[in-house]
Formats: structure tokens, sequence, C-alpha cells
């Protein structure tokens, strides 16, 4: 019997039907292991390029037999299936869903990074992670809170709660 790994992904949407996007790719996900947790929907500015809509973002917590490299064709498969077209680096985009933590894991391959490589960084990783979350210490043992409060006030104000999924 395979053992479970306890993961955490971040997903995002700026076009179109925001909602509907990441409802959409919650229910895909769903039929990839067994969610545990799935944090409020945050309105964001975006980032990286500035230049676009607001995103809805959300931070879910699941649990999956799958392995790593497996679960990323996976939800790259979701993606695609839900119109995401990679044309601009950080661009607009139907459906991002990010592997951010695999259990307590540090992977590097040429096609995967856990944890994500910016998810420190990123209000719309931290604010949701830390609702689900509080606790949540990062593979490198600096916790989430400590991540949030060295963002930027800029950063922090980038975030609000949207609602919560219906």
């Amino acid at each position: 019997m395979t053992q479970n790994s306890h993961i955490f992904l971040s997903l995002g949407s700026n076009v179109g039907n925001r909602e509907e996007y990441v409802q959409k790719a919650i229910l895909s996900i769903g039929k990839l292991g067994n969610i545990l947790h799935i944090s409020s929907l945050w309105e964001t500015l975006p980032w990286g390029e500035k230049d676009q809509d607001r995103f809805l973002n959300l931070v879910l917590e699941m649990e999956t037999s799958h392995a790593p490299q497996q679960f990323l064709q996976e939800i790259l498969t979701i993606e695609k299936k839900l119109g995401r077209k990679r044309t601009k680096k950080w661009g607009p985009r139907e459906i991002d869903i990010d592997i951010l933590f695999w259990n307590n894991e540090i992977i590097a391959t040429k096609d995967l990074s856990i944890p994500h490589p910016f998810a420190h960084m990123r209000a719309f990783v931290v604010a949701p992670l830390l609702e689900i979350c509080p606790k949540y210490n990062f593979p490198n043992g600096v916790s989430a809170k400590k991540y949030w409060n060295n963002l930027s006030d800029e950063e922090k104000k980038s975030v609000e709660k949207y609602a919560a999924l219906k």
C-alpha cells in the first residue's frame, strides 16, 4: 500500500469567471486525493507581471498517493483542460495550480521545485496558508507567520479576503 503524501497547493485565476475556474480545478484536484482544507478566496494584485487583472487565489491542503512528478503531470493536464495557455511568464491565466509543499521535503528537478521558490515572498500564498494552517512551518523551519511579518506593507496590502467558497 502506498503511503499518502501531505501537500499544499496554490490556485489562482484572473481570466473570465475566476471563481468558476477555481471551483472546477478543485473538483478535478479532488480526484487526485483527499482534500483536507481549502482557504477562502483572496483577491490579489498580480505578482511579477503587474499589467493585468486581479487574481482570485486560495491555498488547498490535501493528501495524495501520487508521486510528485506524476502529480505535477496531473495538475498540468487539469490546467490545460480548463484552457490554460502558457504564453507569457506570470501573465494572465484561466487557472494556475502550483505545488507549494510536499510533506516536509525539498525536491529539485528540471521541472519541479518544492517548496515553491517564491511561496515565502507572495502574500497571496502566505495569507491563505495562515488561514488554514496558522502554525505552519516551511521545510526550512521558518514559520509562515514569520514570512508574513517579513513581507512589505505594499505586498500585504495586495491581498484581501474575497469570499468563502460556496
